[in-house]
């Protein structure tokens, strides 16, 4: 973790003495020599922070070593951005420009050399740091060998050993998934196959391999059998032997003395005569890198005889690939469910099984923190069964102390140790931005938009050649979600990820962690003011404020959040010393009704966003945040920004919208804003939603084609005149991904069919308004996977031109023809699995030949007045999950009832549902 701290603080030492700064420096306090002594003596320490980290868990000395490393990092950041305050103005070109500079630097030369006498204390700190870090030198090289963690590793694998005995009134629901195990270990005598088990830490995957494992028609169907545990705390050789020894035994042999002195190939090579001609089974408990099963499948033969690798990991890259590679299983285990993590719990508690009435509230809030997570719930249990019933404070005092709990009490020290081994083994990248997660409270469901724009501004995303920040930081998440630390929650219909989670055990282990190294600071109900840091970095306050003392200061916080908080107050009121170095300032759905004026002296700030407040206008002040990279103001009042906003010339994502929801016509309409028309000068532009075009007589449409980095777009009130301009600024627009475009009313036309060179990277494309006709490169776009069409009123059979776009995933047509009947060719839509009909005025029939749609799981349509039946061809749609009919004819309703004549048409269908629009609701 310090690394991150002393890598963001050499990119700024890099790049800090630069045109009039240098001169500054020279000239003034002798700064930069202090600063270019500081970066030497932190490159030489970072080339071993990384593995001290990881020593750090073990090693009071070395944590300690850690600590101060970081907090100088964090100081010395500091002084380095008071320094670029001094100089924050501009000043223009030219002599004049020069003069400036001049004057600036004459007056800021008290402040410059207080500055280089701090810098000059940091590097008297930092050689005593490096006399420290000489002395525990050969404890990073003896990590680094791998000897390091001996200790660590013995107690994992004790602790593994712990659940392959566990008492079977542990074992919950596991009879259903054991069998399907077992099931795929016995299907199909071919070749080796590999079928895994994944799921995050303490989800119980040991436990049902060894249920698996010890089954009596598995050990007799299977004639060599062998459990082996894989962990990074074990070198290959030793998984290797392990492997040998075990074979052996099977095969009833006396292991040969000279396998102790084999080296891995030979080591190999035995394991592989072994077993050349028997139905095995290899239990690899607990994988944790495509390396260690590259390391072990080589000596594994993929003979005929229906031999099996059972593996369990908390990576699911792991076991994605060698599912590919073998033709295999992933079984993901999943939390149990509410009602057998109940029985469980108090089975575990109570001696009589059953809890007393007035414990029953509390008892569940504390199991719901479990989340179905059986080693939590068993560890927990342990914890209540010494708690007095009759004293109800002590069970409430765990319910509201959770975190707490999981650090001072001993009987939780295992469940700790086993989530955290996750943590201890990310790369040292993805620790701060795991870390990072504490920011959100209990429960909270975390965008994944709002996380990667977050990441970025705080300076946690590495640059990679050829990647927008973005890019990777979207590259972390799913790293992330991959070594099972987070889940997935929602997803678009073609896929990608709108929020995720993470477990409520994990978070207050990560709160505890973010605490101890100073990254985040939480403030809850409970929270007292005492507990605050003086050199608060990041503060989250949570459901209510916090009684600020007259004196606090957070002059050093570099990033503040407020999550439902309703209650009023300003931010000099909060902080009336201020945060000058402030960076973030997330205030989502906070009660705010002005834009905050303060926000104004915040040279550093990256991200703002007033999501969800009730701000109606932008001050002109806006442009001197020359930094800001986000501006999100959706769903605020906000309907018009100054022109101000054009100097902010790092502006990567500027979200101003409201979604209103169109009495009943079932979708939802953007409201734009208005901007200067020179907008296409914000070149760093990735998202621009949405603006309102018809003004200005086309300049802005014209100033779009100059934003060249724009992943995202949506314009709102375009005019038939516009389409030629727009064609060729989207023309240019070569990372377009997302285009949303609405007209200026219902019936005017968009017209876009000029576009020769249609941005091939294309995924979403949402169009409301009149069309002429389909555009012709719509058909042609090759990763085109959601496409929307509203009030379009085509008089030709749109399905016709869209049926052969190759990667369709979903389809939503409104208002879009106003024939009599469509017709669902076999030969289209080959990928589609949403489709959404709506309001076709004129539509009385509805063809679906054989072969068409063959993916389709949902079928809505809604508000087809004159449509007879269901239709016809539905009943090919084998893989159709849902049917929404939604405002329908009853006489159409009455065809599908169990006694009407199409119902044998839709019988396969498991979901069907009708709801009719009543009242205001449907």
């Amino acid at each position: 973790m310090a690394e991150s701290s002393v890598n963001l603080l050499l990119v700024k030492l890099g790049g800090i003495f630069q045109n009039e700064v240098h001169l500054l420096g020279v000239l003034l306090g002798g700064v930069q020599e202090e600063a270019i002594n500081l970066r030497g003596e932190l490159e030489r320490m970072r080339a071993f922070l990384r593995t001290a980290d990881a020593l750090q868990e073990t090693d009071q000395e070395v944590k300690v070593w850690v600590k101060q490393v970081r907090d100088i990092a964090h100081e010395a950041e500091d002084i380095l951005d008071e320094f670029t305050l001094l100089h924050e103005h501009d000043h223009g070109d030219g002599i004049y420009g020069s003069l400036c500079r001049l004057s600036c630097c004459i007056k800021n030369a008290k402040a410059c050399y207080r500055i280089a006498s701090q810098l000059k204390a940091i590097n008297s700190r930092v050689k005593s740091i490096s006399e420290v870090h000489k002395r525990l030198q050969h404890k990073f090289v003896k990590a680094e060998e791998g000897l390091g963690f001996d200790s660590v590793g013995n107690t994992w694998q004790d602790s593994r050993g712990d659940a392959l005995l566990l008492d079977k009134s542990d074992l919950v629901g596991i009879h259903e998934p054991k069998n399907q195990l077992v099931g795929w270990l016995f299907k199909d005598n071919s070749g080796r196959k590999v079928v895994s088990l994944a799921g995050m830490g303490g989800i119980g995957k040991t436990t049902l391999a060894k249920q698996v494992y010890d089954d009596p028609q598995v050990e007799k169907h299977f004639e060599v059998r062998a459990w082996v545990t894989v962990n990074r705390s074990i070198k290959s050789g030793e998984v290797l032997q392990e492997m040998v020894q075990q074979l052996f035994k099977a095969i009833r042999r006396r292991v040969p003395e000279v396998v102790a002195n084999m080296d891995n190939n030979q080591l190999k090579a035995t394991i592989k005569e072994l077993l050349q001609e028997r139905r095995y089974l290899i239990v690899l408990d607990d994988v944790w890198h495509l390396y260690e099963w590259d390391t072990i499948q080589h000596a594994l033969p993929n003979n005929s005889c229906g031999s099996r690798v059972m593996l369990t990991t908390r990576n699911t890259e792991v076991a994605s690939t060698t599912r590919i590679l073998s033709d295999g299983k992933i079984f993901e285990l999943k939390p149990i469910p509410p009602k057998e993590s109940w029985d469980l719990f108090c089975r575990k508690v109570f001696q009589l099984n059953k809890c007393p009435p007035h414990l029953e509230d509390i008892c569940r809030d504390i199991l719901k923190k479990c989340e179905g997570l059986p080693l939590a719930i068993v560890t927990i249990s342990s914890v209540l069964t010494t708690k007095d019933e009759r004293r109800m404070y002590e069970w409430d005092m765990v319910a509201r102390s959770l975190g707490a709990e999981i650090e001072g009490n001993n009987k939780l020290k295992y469940l700790k140790k086993v989530l955290l081994l996750s943590f201890n083994d990310l790369p040292y990248f993805l620790k701060p931005c795991f870390l990072y997660l504490s920011i959100f409270p209990e429960g909270h469901l975390i965008a994944r938009t709002r996380l990667i724009r977050l990441w970025v501004a705080e300076g946690l995303i590495e640059a990679k050649v050829g990647k927008t920040p973005e890019e990777v930081a979207d590259d972390y998440l799913h790293e992330l979600l991959n070594r099972s630390l987070m889940q997935v929650v929602t997803t678009t219909s073609d896929g990608r990820i709108i929020t995720c989670r993470i477990h409520e055990f994990l978070r207050e282990i990560i709160i505890s962690k973010s605490r101890d190294q100073n990254f985040t600071t939480v403030v809850k109900e409970q929270s007292v003011p005492a507990q605050w840091s003086a050199n608060i970095r990041r503060l989250s306050i949570q459901s209510t404020l916090p009684s600020v003392k007259p004196n606090r200061s957070v002059s050093q916080l570099r990033s503040l959040f407020m999550f439902g908080v309703t209650e009023k107050s300003s931010i000099p009121t909060l902080f009336p010393r201020g945060f000058r170095l402030l960076n973030v300032l997330d205030l989502h759905s906070s009660p705010l009704k002005k834009f905050p004026v303060e926000i104004v002296d915040l040279y550093f700030l990256k991200y703002l966003s007033l999501r969800k407040t009730k701000v109606k206008t932008v001050p002109r002040f806006i442009g001197k945040l020359q930094n800001l990279e986000t501006l999100d103001l959706k769903h605020s009042y906000v309907i018009e920004l100054p022109v101000e906003i054009l100097k902010l010339q790092r502006l990567r994502h500027l979200l101003v919208y409201q979604c209103q929801f169109i009495s009943y016509q079932y979708f939802n309409s953007s409201i734009g804003f208005k901007v200067a028309p020179k907008i296409g000068g914000l070149r760093a532009l990735q998202k621009l939603c949405f603006i309102e075009v018809n003004q200005d007589g086309g300049t802005i449409i014209r100033e779009l084609g100059k934003l060249s980095q724009l992943r995202r777009l949506g314009l709102s009130k375009l005019r038939k005149v516009d389409g030629k301009a727009l064609c060729s600024s989207i023309a240019k627009l070569s990372d377009l991904r997302a285009l949303s475009i609405a007209s200026v009313e219902q019936e005017e036309i968009i017209d876009l069919q000029h576009l020769s060179s249609p941005p091939l990277l294309l995924q979403r494309l949402y169009m409301r308004g009149r069309l002429d006709a389909v555009p012709h490169w719509i058909a042609s776009l090759p990763n085109l996977v959601r496409l929307s069409l509203k009030w379009s009123r085509l008089r030709d059979d749109p399905l016709i031109y869209l049926r052969h776009i190759p990667n369709l995933v979903q389809l939503e047509l409104c208002q879009a023809f106003i024939g009599d009947r469509l017709c669902f060719k076999a030969d289209g839509f080959m990928k589609l699995k949403i489709l959404s009909l709506d309001k076709f005025d004129e539509l009385r029939c509805i063809d679906v030949e054989m072969g068409a749609m063959d993916c389709l799981e949902k079928l809505s349509i809604q508000r087809c007045e004159l449509l007879e039946n269901v239709p016809s061809g539905i009943e090919h749609l084998r893989k159709l999950k849902v049917l929404e009919l939604s405002d329908m004819p009853v006489d159409l309703m009455k065809t599908i009832r169990p006694d009407g004549k199409d119902n044998w048409r839709v019988s396969h269908v498991p979901e069907v549902s009708s709801t009719y629009w009543r009242e205001g609701e449907w």
